[in-house]
């Protein structure tokens, strides 16, 4: 009976503790409340057992008991009923009315972002507010490329590809960069093209789309087989054109069809290059970068950026960060910064918009000359017909943290005080975006340096300050001791302990030997799925994401040990060897003894910003971990990759969860208005637009991610409201 008091005790002091450490935060109560809330209750029913057994406890105890029992249970329904998303619902202008540039036909979605432009805005009108509720099935097809198919691929899988559609045809590619073209409005396959990829090369199994090139075009005019063409780039480093009628290659574009995209990058070992992301096309050129491998070694393959006559394959221009001036003629420069991710371009003013990575390794930076520096981790403006740098704007001094610009920079026009300025919006893994005058790359809104942590590590330097927006963003606040989370109290102080055993000084902490943590780590905030922009409403849509990571630099003369005893890179415990370097480096989640991140939820949000007035309009979590959780349990706001769309009717489509869901949001109030279930994990981008039979449809690849632990699969969907035909 005295134990049970004791415990009682406790309990109370605990309750009290937690609420004056985090408050009615449901989330962050439940580890803290919940499993002590448990043994309450059994001490309470110990209580009336021992009274009933002839123990002389007067009646009062076990009420007591009870009565803590339900003041904690209390507090935690009071937490949950408090802890719901943050919508404003306040109303938005209206679309009528208002002329929206380059927005092209419709009907159909050219480019990985509908657009050239990349602002994934559809002016289809069919769904809306009102009815998207009654969406329904309308194809599925299955690409028969995931891990069940290939059990002996090497790298993760990821179907990442977003649908393009032209005319009649919705057009894909899989992990192994097989292109296949479906008829839009039944999914049947109208045919498939396999470009047998050497499967030694890429690390990662991905493609996010391929690209089209129409014959309309001013230098693309032309009739017959391959009059336009699809392009797409693989992970063994090749171009390709395909006609869209036929899947067949295109026999006068390079050689039988196909380009190398490794002449002249000098000696390049196997998966340290290759191509995830489609080109961009403008103005009779592909223009695109690719993916170097991260923390192998100094002197990595060169980051260069190249553009390729749509027509021959020809190289037109290149552009090599690593040149102070014109292009490089003998060769390209090693460890420059790459763009793995997705170009965009205006062909109206005739630049190409580059996201840029930090340079190679990433994790010690005292050997990078000033050259290869000065354009890494940026967005960098080009001119399309010449290649020669027009502007660029660094988002990350001297990165350490691999914080690369991973989103595909979105074009739209910016209707603010100053009237209609061409802009262009820049996602970064910090979750700042940045608004810049795309024909100049001066801010539309306030940039601020800000000094920043130095670090002490010999050989090292360290920039001063760091540049933030005053563009509304998602960046998160510092973490904490008391933000350490877990599903048990006793896992939740082990992340408490393992907080206060690393480094942890706020935003760009440097990487250090004894440990460091970094917040956001480097899969960032928004990552490759950028953002989506209704122009005419001047809102912003994403989707984001962010997790703390450890990362720990490892003396060289440590690292020789460590390879000689296992013999190779000591990838599954996080070791990267940064060969060339004094250090390797540890890079890992901060994860719990359990595997759940040691920041407490939501760890995932959808977010709309209201551009002009510069306000966060609604930020709300996006999807649930019941999916991947023990016992399916559903923990708001998950992990997610891949991007959003938004029509013109006010409706946001975005899959990118670890959950098996797409969704529709409301854009004016966050409210979520539909959701389907799907074979596996949305971790892609949907694309919308109308058939040929006048209906409009919503597409997504559902194919799951292996790198994040979600089971691959191969599937494609379709979706449309019911009995819809005709225009």
């Amino acid at each position: 009976s005295s134990g049970n008091w004791i415990y009682l005790s406790v309990f109370a002091a605990t309750l009290i503790w937690a609420l004056a450490e985090v408050g009615l935060q449901f989330w962050q109560l439940l580890p803290r409340v919940a499993g002590p809330l448990f043994f309450v209750v059994v001490c309470a029913a110990l209580l009336g057992w021992g009274r009933n057994q002839g123990d002389a406890a007067p009646r009062r105890r076990p009420v007591i008991a009870w009565g803590i029992c339900l003041i904690g249970a209390c507090v935690l329904l009071a937490a949950f009923a408090t802890g719901g998303p943050r919508l404003s619902g306040e109303p938005l202008p209206t679309s009528q009315g208002i002329a929206v540039a380059g927005q092209g036909a419709a009907d159909d979605w050219t480019a990985i972002g509908r657009t050239s432009m990349g602002n994934r805005f559809a002016p289809d009108l069919q769904m809306t507010p009102a009815n998207v509720s009654d969406l329904v099935p309308l194809w599925s097809y299955r690409t028969g490329d995931s891990r069940e198919s290939h059990p002996n691929s090497p790298g993760g899988y990821t179907f990442q590809t977003t649908p393009i559609k032209v005319r009649d045809k919705v057009i894909i590619c899989t992990p192994h960069n097989r292109v296949i073209a479906l008829d839009a409005d039944s999914g049947a396959e109208r045919w498939a093209f396999d470009p047998k990829l050497d499967l030694t090369n890429p690390k990662l199994m991905a493609c996010r789309g391929v690209s089209y090139v129409s014959a309309q075009g001013p230098d693309t005019a032309s009739s017959g087989a391959c009059a336009d063409r699809i392009i797409t780039a693989t992970g063994d480093a090749r171009m390709i054109a395909l006609d869209p009628e036929t899947g067949k290659p295109c026999a006068g574009f390079g050689k039988d069809g196909v380009v190398s995209l490794l002449d002249r990058m000098g000696p390049v070992k196997k998966g340290f290059y290759y191509v995830t992301s489609p080109p961009v096309i403008v103005n009779g050129t592909a223009v695109l970068g690719g993916f170097v491998m991260d923390n192998a070694e100094t002197g990595e393959p060169s980051g260069v950026i190249r553009a390729f006559d749509v027509q021959t394959g020809a190289l037109r221009w290149v552009w090599d960060s690593g040149h102070s001036e014109g292009p490089a003629t003998e060769g390209y420069t090693r460890g420059s910064p790459n763009a793995w991710s997705i170009l965009s371009a205006d062909p109206e003013i005739g630049l190409v918009f580059v996201p840029t990575g930090n340079p190679t390794p990433d994790y010690f930076g005292g050997l990078r000359s000033p050259q290869i520096e000065r354009y890494g981790s940026s967005v960098v403006a080009l001119d399309a017909q010449t290649g020669k740098l027009r502007w660029a704007f660094q988002t990350t001094h001297h990165d350490l943290w691999d914080y690369d610009v991973p989103a595909q920079p979105a074009l739209f026009t910016y209707r603010g005080k100053q009237g209609a300025v061409p802009a262009v919006a820049v996602a970064t893994k910090r979750g700042e975006i940045y608004l810049l005058d795309r024909r100049t790359g001066k801010p539309l809104h306030g940039v601020e340096e800000r000094r920043v942590p130095r670090g002490n590590i010999p050989g090292e330097r360290y920039s001063p300050t760091q540049p933030y927006s005053a563009f509304p963003g998602v960046r998160p606040t510092a973490l904490r001791e008391r933000d350490m989370w877990g599903m048990t109290p006793l896992d939740q102080m082990l992340c408490r302990i393992e907080f206060r055993s690393r480094d942890y000084l706020g935003d760009f902490t440097p990487p250090s030997v004894r440990g460091s943590i970094s917040y956001p780590g480097q899969f960032g905030i928004i990552n490759w799925g950028g953002v989506a922009i209704d122009e005419q409403r001047q809102v912003m849509v994403f989707n984001s994401a962010v997790l703390p990571q450890l990362i720990q630099l490892v003396p060289r003369k440590r690292v020789e040990e460590i390879a000689r005893t296992s013999g190779k890179q000591d990838h599954g415990k996080g070791l990267n060897m940064q060969s060339g370097t004094p250090y390797g480096v540890y890079v890992l989640p901060f994860l719990s003894p359990l595997g759940v991140p040691c920041s407490a939820p939501p760890w995932g949000h959808l977010t709309a910003i209201d551009i002009v007035n510069e306000k966060v309009m609604w930020h709300r979590p996006l999807g649930t971990s019941a999916d991947n959780a023990p016992l399916g349990i559903a923990v708001p706001g998950i992990f997610n990759t891949g991007g959003t769309t938004v029509t013109r009717t006010g409706l946001a489509f975005v899959g990118a969860t670890m959950d098996h869901y797409l969704r529709a949001f409301d854009v004016a109030s966050g409210k979520e208005l539909w959701r389907a279930r799907l074979p596996a994990a949305p971790n892609a981008t949907p694309a919308t637009f109308t058939t040929p039979k006048g209906r409009q449809i919503v597409v997504i690849a559902a194919g799951g991610h292996e790198v994040l632990g979600s089971p691959s699969s191969d599937h494609v969907v379709a979706f449309a409201l019911p009995g819809r035909s005709g225009r």
